[in-house]
């Protein structure tokens, strides 16, 4: 069996526009016919430099290659250049290309991806999404209102979610990190009060951040959300340095999770080492790969640690998120969009099954899921903006 060709599709998603502004998809063919599906979250360049970069990848690591050398093709392209360290852009390359190579596989033998990592231990998968506005609510308005907040948490949970997400704390900067401002702090307090209020002990509070503070701003932050018991404070310091994040650990009762924008079992490691987290957030798209992401789920299992995969792009690597998750014994949650329902169900023809605050993992062969190509191509995006951006000026908590 060998790989023939790529194509892509660089999908615009719609208003509301939750995970994005646009998905990086890839298809790749064998030579005998059979198609995978795979997905790229990366974020550092717009989507025409990413698809030259897909396509270079491709042409020099898998034109004509086995899809079945997984870690052969891994490995090749962690090194490509001289490298050998983490590197955002190329992992997310390798990321969505190797999960269509297990998608082929899959196909290939009958089986689902999950099958072929260990087997399944769980049955069904908890679930999660954010504080989404409604239609008819103001986004900025929105996000920014804790009786708002909580009274759509309470929905949530009567329609089955048992833990919600949330970042009320303000905006993240390529400045950061920083001291949280007053204002910053009640606001934060207020949403952990109201929604605890709102939902009881029926579902956990999800407090996210995006690296906004230094550890002793974020150790600040978390003596305010401590009365409240949220399941975890994430990403309270910038990724880039986990002994600093460590000392945020060590100074706080509620758990530290971190990985969305980390990639490769390297820099999950010094997470580890450092005690910097004991949840890890790995995106599917981003890390390396279905295989890479298992590794480090096996790391965090030795350090007694738990998996939560982070999903703000689109649905497949949210499938490839559940074959993942179906098969590690340290699985805690997995973050979706809602329900996988709008856009991310219209992109896939047999959407993900969401029932009562769980995910059922499929037993489809492969991934499980099938783009809707027609979708795909009639909704293009032309533009040359970055998937999400961060602030470009230093915060200024008095500049209203």
């Amino acid at each position: 069996m060998k790989l023939e060709s790529l194509e892509t599709f660089i999908v615009g998603n719609p208003p509301p526009g939750f995970g994005g502004r646009y998905f990086q998809f890839v298809k790749l063919k064998t030579a005998c016919g059979i198609e995978g599906v795979g997905e790229v979250y990366a974020a550092s360049f717009g989507p025409a430099a990413t698809v030259a970069m897909i396509e270079d990848v491709f042409q020099r690591r898998l034109e004509g290659a086995d899809p079945f050398r997984i870690e052969h093709f891994f490995r090749n392209a962690y090194g490509s250049g001289f490298t050998q360290r983490p590197d955002t852009a190329m992992a997310g390359v390798v990321s969505g290309l190797e999960m269509a190579m297990w998608d082929i596989i899959g196909k290939a033998l009958d089986r689902p991806v999950y099958d072929l990592l260990g087997g399944r231990v769980h049955e069904r998968l908890r679930s999660y999404t954010y504080l989404y506005p409604g239609a008819d609510q103001d986004a900025a308005e929105f996000y920014g209102d804790a009786e708002a907040s909580a009274a759509r948490a309470a929905e949530l949970v009567a329609e089955g979610f048992t833990a919600i997400k949330f970042d009320p704390a303000g905006q993240y900067t390529a400045f950061d990190g920083r001291q949280p401002d007053m204002e910053s702090l009640d606001r934060s307090e207020a949403f952990c009060r109201q929604i605890r209020e709102a939902v009881g002990t029926k579902a956990d509070l999800l407090f996210g951040t995006h690296g906004q503070f230094t550890a002793a701003g974020a150790i600040r932050l978390a003596k305010r959300l401590e009365p409240y018991d949220p399941l975890w404070f994430e990403e309270p310091v910038p990724p880039d340095s986990p002994e600093e994040m460590a000392k945020v650990a060590r100074a706080t009762s509620v758990p530290i999770a971190t990985g969305e924008r980390l990639c490769t079992k390297w820099e999950f490691a010094r997470v580890l080492e450092a005690g910097a987290a004991a949840i890890l957030q790995m995106n599917l798209g981003r890390v390396g790969g279905l295989l890479e992401a298992k590794k480090i789920a096996g790391m965090a299992e030795a350090w007694h640690g738990q998996i939560a995969p982070h999903l703000y792009c689109g649905p497949v690597v949210g499938a490839a998120n559940i074959q993942l998750a179906a098969t590690c014994p340290n699985f805690l949650i997995l973050e979706g969009i809602g329900k996988w329902d709008g856009f991310h169900a219209d992109l896939l023809k047999t959407p993900i099954r969401w029932e009562d605050g769980y995910v059922i993992p499929p037993t489809a062969p492969g991934l499980g899921v099938e783009l809707n190509e027609e979708v795909a191509r009639a909704n293009p995006y032309d533009g040359d903006k970055l998937h999400l951006e961060m602030g470009d000026v230093p915060f200024d908590p008095h500049k209203r």
